[in-house]
């Protein structure tokens, strides 16, 4: 008799996290793809949640909407979900006692970040709240917890009593991450610039990528600006030698919207140093975008040689020779070390991991 693998699947809670959600999606879609002979994958999800991934053999639609969902779960309280192979893309899992030996149960849970504990600052006090209790959770109830990297790992097993449940899964870009044909509308209508760096990175940590664009004689573009920033990290950048009228603050785009947004970027700059999966690395290294990345741990975990990672005093002049000098260069080892990543091959450890459970 096969296994029926069930993924927990539009999960966002408290937060708009939509990287999240379309890992979940785009990790559901590879599980299809990797189907074992005699198994199948199934999804659970809230009162009504619509499920767009083909192949899934069926779905477990709950009594409860997505926000009623994740504070009963936060509890404990899970009716109707059932037992069997349970995997979540993020913390959202119904994580209670169950039998793995007898009844062969498993609950598996992904945590990308720890920005719940390292910059709790960058999120609201709500999703902070909820993300610490559902670790404590998934240290109780999880057969394992996912995470992206070694150093997230390494971080993990120090907040939590998980260490020897802790599996490293890398991610990768959404599925199918390419530059739109109407890139250069999708441009104009952000109001973008010619010749521009993407800044990727945590509020407090972008004085270095300001200081590094002016110094490469670009405007700099940043992603994923929280609502209400835009005044301060303007500041931040006049301070930092870019004049206001050069600094282009934006926030959460949609995917094509960001592929059009590297197309005419000159490189990529995280400024950050946060335990935190890089989803725009991925991206930018995905359309060959020239990457430069502060040193920290994750980075060398991600970027490996698919760029360059310097020091936060080096950062500026790695990024005149982004810019210039060794753009091709960089553009080609992006290109290459994005290959490294795919939702197949992480799906395919996924079913090995519940396998070896």
């Amino acid at each position: 008799m096969g296994a029926r693998l069930r993924v927990v699947l539009d999960q966002l809670v408290h937060v708009v996290d939509a990287d999240q959600a379309w890992a979940a999606v785009d990790l559901t879609a590879g599980l299809v793809a990797t189907t074992p002979a005699n198994c199948d994958v199934a999804a659970i999800v809230p009162s009504g949640a619509e499920v767009d991934v083909p192949g899934v053999a069926d779905v477990r639609r709950l009594s409860l909407a997505r926000r009623e969902l994740a504070a009963s779960w936060q509890m404990g309280l899970v009716p109707g979900v059932g037992g069997g192979l349970i995997h979540s893309a993020s913390l959202m899992a119904p994580l209670v006692r169950h039998d793995r030996v007898h009844d062969n149960d498993q609950t598996t849970v992904t945590v990308w970040d720890l920005r719940a504990w390292d910059a709790p600052g960058t999120l609201s006090k709500s999703a902070v709240a909820w993300q610490r209790s559902m670790l404590k959770r998934a240290a109780k109830h999880a057969d394992a917890v996912v995470v992206p990297t070694h150093a997230i790992a390494a971080r993990l097993a120090e907040i939590a009593k998980v260490r020897d449940r802790i599996r490293v899964i890398p991610g990768a870009q959404p599925t199918g991450f390419a530059v739109p044909l109407d890139a250069a509308s999708r441009r104009a209508a952000l109001s973008l610039p010619d010749g521009y760096v993407v800044l990727s990175g945590a509020a407090d940590s972008l004085d270095r990528g300001f200081r590094a664009a002016a110094a490469a004689g670009r405007d700099a573009v940043v992603l994923d600006a929280l609502e209400g920033t835009e005044p301060r990290l303007a500041e931040i950048a006049a301070s930092a030698g870019l004049p206001e009228s050069r600094a282009h603050v934006r926030g959460a785009l949609s995917r094509d919207d960001r592929a059009a947004v590297f197309a005419g970027a000159s490189a990529l700059v995280a400024t950050s140093d946060l335990a935190a999966w890089p989803w725009r690395i991925l991206e930018a290294m995905a359309v060959g975008v020239p990457v430069v990345a502060v040193e920290s741990d994750v980075h060398r975990d991600v970027v490996v040689d698919g760029g360059a990672i310097v020091g936060a005093d080096d950062l500026s002049d790695a990024v005149v020779d982004a810019v210039g000098a060794g753009a091709r260069r960089l553009s080609v080892l992006a290109a290459d070390r994005s290959r490294a990543f795919s939702w197949q091959g992480a799906a395919e450890r996924v079913w090995g991991l519940h396998a070896d459970l």
